[in-house]
């Protein structure tokens, strides 16, 4: 049987801070790992990642690091009395009790619960000045299971609380007969452990002194219990404290909203509470976004359109987001299956690859297969199941990044405006790789079509037309103008300015060779697939018909300026990981190979979230490479491949080192404006806690 969450031998008073939180943080390791429970590394890097993500600090002066992995093997609580107090990220000030939560990945449901209930009393002065005031360890233990594990023999406990919750109920009808509005609140953080509960807990304590009807929706790790309907239709208003996406929301469809980071309903749960109430009887409030039929009681509110929501920027930032992740499987599986299929078949399956995988089949091998280069009529290096097999993958691998600008502009309008956005979203990507808009296309037709999806949905169609509102009238109308818009007045620009860069670049080839690297490492790095970066594609490849020196050093620098984006941003989520979220991390660890194949897409997801900060980086260091390569007169035969290809590459000494040092460049920049972004929004997010 599992022991206690907390015994004597996991509290330390009185401890001198050994440094900074981390230090602290790898003092409560030791002292979790101690008792067998954790393994002491592994429980570390969890809690530091934990921390990296989000600053644990509460008012109050306390601290709870906490983590779910693999490196716990009995869920435990630690705690830390500190003779001195450390800063671990709170607004109010630094904290004396660390309280550090571990937690195996598998933990149940009864865990999460007890540390929910922890999680709770942590927000009560008088638990934590009880803690303070323990002079023995046997006493915070005794202190803190009293409250997540009270006693089979204290019955007056469960009496006790059921009084409470009784004396709650009679407050809260109290209120609603006095005509109070009733309220509701979701409450979620990304692990779901602490501050979920936390925020919870001093939202209900602030409703109960103001005498206001709440009811609280947790979305944490202990499963969620939903509100009733009956709760749904009483309600007058909705408070969000989360850091994370909330699921449901189509259930309070234009209910008065106030939404926060979790850490202000800590902190300022009462101000939350005025606000809310405020939002019932402002006409002008923020609302909840009302579509078709899901509005509430059948009513659409016009209070939902954009005049009346509030910070524009981050809810843009929030649908690029959305489109960034849902696009990142294309990349991934799109990508490392062209690159599987370079590393089996080699560089010219691109040429032959379609036909091979259609035409042929495991009992029907195909021969070395004839196509026309740069000096002619060749035929294929390798042939059988060799060419087969990598066919067949390269082919797969082109066909799924081939959805790559339709999906990520189809789940930007997705994450304006729900379902209805997601037709016209993905068609007028389709329409952006049409006219060569590329993903910087997909972009605009994203937004465009998130933008127009949500104006429909502030409308009041009459009963009868609401149902088909968004399943028919919004899509249809929605794709007309987002793909006409593109078809009608972006397509001849966009053509226009690649017959430009292309009979620009041809003007220069003759001569100033290393200004002409550099000009091509930028347009490589520009837009990372869209009409710039394949004008200089489609440059490079015609010019290899001539079979000159010089055509074969503009493909060179071509595909090594193309390979340094992935590779930057790669080596970047490397060397400063907390500067990224996890699926970016991720992300980077595949980008290592899409970079070394030559596929510059790899680097899309970082480009669309940060646009501002990896494009001017990553256009240095391909600036860097392109000019590195005309200067060292490398020369390539091949039009694609990266690595895969180097024996179609010379120098190949100087390809490499052209591209470690644009590489190097540009993970330095984007490092160093990420840096420089997240101490701005560190001070920002402050300013926010406090106001």
């Amino acid at each position: 049987m599992p022991g206690p969450l907390m015994t004597p031998e996991l509290v330390r008073l009185e401890v001198a801070p050994p440094g900074d939180k981390q230090a602290v943080i790898g003092l409560m390791a030791d002292l979790i790992s101690a008792t067998g429970r954790a393994e002491r590394d592994g429980l570390e890097a969890g809690l530091l990642k934990r921390e990296e993500s989000f600053a644990t600090g509460m008012p109050g002066g306390f601290a709870i690091p906490h983590c779910r992995t693999d490196a716990v093997h009995e869920a435990a609580l630690g705690f830390l009395r500190l003779a001195e107090p450390v800063d671990f990220g709170s607004a109010d000030g630094p904290a004396d009790l660390i309280i550090g939560i571990a937690a195996p990945a598998g933990t149940d449901d009864q865990h999460l619960k007890l540390l929910a209930q922890l999680s709770r009393a942590l927000i009560r002065p008088e638990f934590l000045a009880d803690l303070r005031a323990a002079k023995e360890p046997h006493e915070v233990s005794d202190l803190v299971m009293g409250v997540i594990e009270p006693a089979p023999d204290t019955a007056h406990d469960d009496t006790a609380q059921g009084d409470a919750a009784q004396g709650t109920d009679a407050a809260q009808a109290s209120a609603t007969a006095s005509g109070q509005p009733v309220l509701l609140a979701i409450t979620s953080c990304p692990t779901g452990i602490a501050h979920t509960y936390m925020a919870a807990e001093s939202l209900e304590n602030a409703a109960k002194d103001k005498g206001v009807e709440l009811h609280v929706e947790t979305q944490g790790s202990g499963g969620i219990t939903p509100f009733t309907e009956e709760q749904i239709a009483a309600a007058s208003a909705l408070i969000v404290a989360a850091d994370v996406n909330i699921s449901g929301r189509e259930r309070f469809a234009g209910l008065p909203l106030v939404e926060h980071p979790v850490k202000r309903a800590i902190s300022h749960g009462s101000e939350m509470i005025d606000e809310a109430v405020a939002a019932t009887t402002d006409p002008s409030a923020r609302r909840v976004p009302t579509s078709g039929s899901a509005a509430k009681n059948g009513e659409s509110s016009s209070s939902s359109s954009a005049a009346n929501q509030q910070s524009w920027p981050r809810r843009i930032q929030g649908a690029v987001m959305t489109g960034v992740s849902y696009m990142i499987p294309f990349v991934a599986a799109g990508g490392l299956l062209m690159a599987l299929g370079f590393l089996v078949a080699g560089f010219d399956v691109a040429f032959v690859a379609q036909d091979v995988a259609t035409s042929f089949s495991l009992t029907s091998l195909p021969d070395h297969q004839t196509y026309e280069s740069a000096t002619g009529a060749v035929q294929t290096e390798r042939a059988g199941l060799a060419l087969y097999l990598g066919a067949v993958f390269f082919t797969l691998g082109d066909l799924g990044m081939g959805f790559l600008v339709a999906a990520l502009s189809g789940y930007i309008a997705f994450g304006l405006a729900g379902r209805p956005g997601i037709a016209p979203g993905f068609i007028g990507g389709a329409v952006s790789v049409a006219v060569g808009a590329g993903f910087l296309g997909g972009l605009i037709t994203g937004l465009l079509a998130g933008l127009i999806a949500l104006w429909f949905t502030t409308l009041t169609p009459p009963r009868w037309l609401a149902g088909l509102m968004p399943v028919v009238i919004i899509p249809l109308v929605t794709t007309f103008v987002v793909g006409g818009l593109m078809l009608l007045f972006l397509g001849r620009p966009l053509a226009t300015l690649m017959t430009a860069l292309q009979d620009g670049l041809t003007s220069m080839s003759g001569s100033s060779a290393i200004l002409l690297g550099v000009i091509i490492g930028l347009m490589m790095c520009f837009d990372l697939g869209g009409p710039v970066n394949k004008a200089a594609y489609l440059f490079a490849t015609a010019g290899l018909s001539q079979g000159t020196e010089a055509s074969f050093q503009i493909m060179a620098a071509v595909m090594a300026a193309g390979m340094v984006p992935p590779l930057a941003m790669a080596l970047s989520t490397v060397v400063r990981r907390k500067l990224y979220s996890p699926v970016e991390r991720e992300n980077g660890t595949t980008a290592w190979l899409l970079g070394a194949a030559f596929i510059s897409e790899g680097a899309i997801p970082f480009a669309a979230a940060d646009p501002l900060r990896v494009i001017p980086s990553t256009m240095a260091g391909g600036a860097v490479t392109g000019a590195l390569i005309m200067a060292f007169s490398v020369g390539s035969q091949a039009p694609h491949g990266g690595v895969f290809v180097v024996f179609a590459i010379s120098p190949v000494w100087g390809f490499l080192l052209a591209i470690l040092a644009g590489t190097l460049v540009a993970a330095a920049a984007v490092t160093v404006l990420k840096e420089l972004g997240r101490r701005k929004t560190a001070a920002t997010e402050a300013a926010e806690v406090a106001a």
